[in-house]
C-alpha cells in the first residue's frame, strides 16, 4: 500500500484532459522514469544471456508485468482506469496474431525437420566434391533464398552444419563462412513478409503490402554480396575432405513442403484479396498439417491402422519413419522467443502509452529527417534487437512515404549483421561453431559489412526513388 500511494503521488495527474478525453503524459513523471529505467534493466539482462545463461524472455516478461501495473496504478483512482484497459488489450491483439502466424511458420519448420528434408539437403550439399570455395558461395546463396521463406534462424544453422561437416579444423575458413552466412540470411530475410519477424509486423501493420517488399530483392543481395565478394577472396580453393551420412527423406516430406508453400498462399491470398488478417490463413494452413499427420499415420502399416491415438506402436515399428506426430512438433515452437516477443510488444507498448514514443518520434524523425533516423535504426539494430526498434517505429508511425517504410524495413532487417550478436542467427552460430566463429572474428570484418549495409541503402534509394 506505501509503494501505490508513493507511484500515486509520483504521477501527474494533472495532465489528464478534461472529462478524462485522454491518456496522461508520463514521461517526465517518476512513474515513467521508474518504468523506463525497469525496461533498460530488463534489456540489459536480455543483451547479456550469452554471458549469465538467463534465457531471454524471462526478464522481459516481469518488465512488462511491472511497467502494466506501474501504469494502473497512476489511473487508479481517476475515473479513467478502462484507458488502460483498453490499451492493454489492443497491445496484446497485436500480440496474439504475431504469435499465431509464427506458431505455425515453427511448426513446419520443425515438421520439415522432423521428416528429414534438412539434413538429407545438408548431405547432399556435403557429398558432392565441391571445393571449400564453393561451399563458400553455395551456402551464402542457399541461406538468402530459404531464409524468405524459412526462418533466418533455422536457415543459419542448417548452412552453418554443412560448413562445419566440410571445414573440418579450418578455424579461419569455418569463421568466415558463418560471417557470410549470417549476413545472407538476414538480407535473405528482409525481402520477405515471412523471413524475419519485423517484416512480418510491417506486413501484418500494412504498411507495406506483399507484392512491395520485393521491392528490396536487389538492395538486400547488394547487402551480402559486396562483403562475401571480399571475403571470398581468403577463403581457399582446396577440395573439401568433409563426409556425411547419406540421409534420404522419411515418408511425407515432399507433401509437408508443399503443404507449408500452400499455407503461405493462403495467408497471402486471404489478406489481399478477402482482407483478413494473415494469422488467419496460416492457422487455417495448420489443418492442413492436422490432416495429413493423421493420413500418414493411418495409412502408414496396416498393423497402425488398428492404433488408437493414445495407443503406443509395437518395438518393432519405427513410427517417426512412416508419420509423426503434429502436436510433438508444434511443442518444440521456439517458445522463448515466442515469449521475449510478448514481453517486448507490451514494453514497448506500456511505453508508448506513457507517451514516450511520440516523445522520440519528434526527436529522431522530426529532428535528424526520415533517412537518417531509418538509417539510425539500422545501426541500433545491431546492438538492440531489431524486433524492439521496429515495434517502437510502428508505434511511433511517422508519417513517410512507401520508400522510406521500405528502407527501415531493409536497415532493421541487415543491421543486425554488423555485429554477431545483433541477430539470433548470429548468435546462434556463435555456439554452434564455438572457438571458430566468436564476437571478434565477426567485429574484425564489420568495416567490410558496413560496406554492404552503406551500398544497400544508396542501391534502395537509386532502384526505387520513384518510391519516395
Amino acid at each position: 500500500m506505501r509503494l501505490a500511494a508513493l507511484l500515486l503521488l509520483l504521477s501527474p495527474l494533472p495532465a489528464l484532459a478534461a472529462g478524462g478525453a485522454g491518456p496522461l503524459d508520463l514521461t517526465a513523471s517518476g512513474t515513467g522514469l521508474l518504468a523506463l529505467a525497469v525496461f533498460v534493466l530488463a534489456y540489459l539482462l536480455v543483451m547479456s544471456e550469452e554471458f549469465t545463461g538467463l534465457r531471454k524472455s524471462k526478464p522481459i516478461l516481469l518488465a512488462a508485468g511491472v511497467i502494466w501495473t506501474l501504469i494502473a496504478l497512476a489511473y487508479h483512482g481517476t475515473g479513467d482506469h478502462h484507458v488502460v484497459e483498453q490499451a492493454l488489450r489492443a497491445s496484446f491483439l497485436e500480440y496474439a496474431e504475431l504469435m499465431l502466424f509464427l506458431l505455425v511458420a515453427m511448426t513446419y519448420i520443425n515438421t520439415m525437420e522432423d521428416r528429414c528434408v534438412f539434413a538429407a539437403l545438408r548431405s547432399w550439399l556435403v557429398q558432392r566434391d565441391f571445393n571449400l570455395r564453393s561451399i563458400f558461395w553455395i551456402t551464402g546463396l542457399l541461406g538468402f533464398f530459404i531464409s524468405p521463406v524459412a526462418d533466418n534462424l533455422t536457415t543459419a544453422l542448417l548452412m552453418c552444419a554443412v560448413v562445419l561437416a566440410v571445414g573440418g579444423d579450418d578455424r579461419r575458413y569455418v569463421s568466415l563462412s558463418c560471417i557470410s552466412i549470417v549476413v545472407a540470411v538476414n538480407a535473405g530475410g528482409a525481402f520477405s513478409p515471412f523471413g524475419d519477424i519485423t517484416t512480418l509486423m510491417v506486413w501484418q501493420k500494412e504498411t507495406v503490402h506483399f507484392t512491395e517488399f520485393f521491392h528490396l530483392l536487389l538492395p538486400s543481395l547488394i547487402n551480402w554480396l559486396i562483403p562475401a565478394a571480399v571475403m571470398s577472396r581468403f577463403v581457399p580453393r582446396e577440395l573439401s575432405q568433409g563426409r556425411a551420412e547419406l540421409v534420404g527423406l522419411r515418408r511425407g516430406a515432399r507433401r509437408v513442403i508443399l503443404l507449408f508453400l500452400l499455407t503461405i498462399l493462403t495467408a497471402v491470398a486471404m489478406h489481399q484479396y478477402l482482407d483478413l488478417p494473415p494469422f488467419f490463413g496460416m492457422v487455417t494452413g495448420l489443418g492442413y498439417l492436422q490432416l495429413l499427420s493423421f493420413y500418414l499415420r493411418r495409412s502408414a502399416l496396416p498393423d497402425l491402422r488398428q492404433l488408437d491415438g493414445n495407443m503406443e506402436p509395437p518395438p518393432t515399428i519405427d513410427m517417426r519413419r512412416h508419420a509423426f506426430d503434429v502436436f510433438e512438433t508444434l511443442s518444440r515452437a521456439e517458445w522463448d522467443t515466442l515469449l521475449f516477443f510478448y514481453g517486448v510488444i507490451m514494453c514497448v507498448g506500456g511505453l508508448g502509452f506513457m507517451g514516450y514514443l511520440d516523445h522520440l518520434s519528434h526527436f529522431i524523425y522530426g529532428g535528424l529527417g526520415a533517412t537518417t533516423a531509418n538509417v539510425v535504426v539500422g545501426v541500433l539494430s545491431a546492438v538492440i534487437d531489431n524486433i524492439p526498434v521496429m515495434y517502437a517505429v510502428l508505434g511511433m508511425n511517422p508519417d513517410m512515404p512507401l520508400g522510406q517504410w521500405l528502407l527501415v524495413t531493409l536497415t532493421a532487417g541487415v543491421g543486425g549483421s554488423l555485429l554477431s550478436i545483433g541477430s539470433a542467427a548470429g548468435v546462434a552460430l556463435m555456439g554452434q561453431a564455438r572457438g571458430c566463429y566468436t564476437f571478434f572474428s565477426h567485429l574484425r570484418w564489420m568495416p567490410v559489412i558496413a560496406l554492404g549495409y552503406a551500398a544497400s541503402i544508396l542501391a534502395h534509394l537509386w532502384i526505387n526513388q520513384r518510391l519516395f
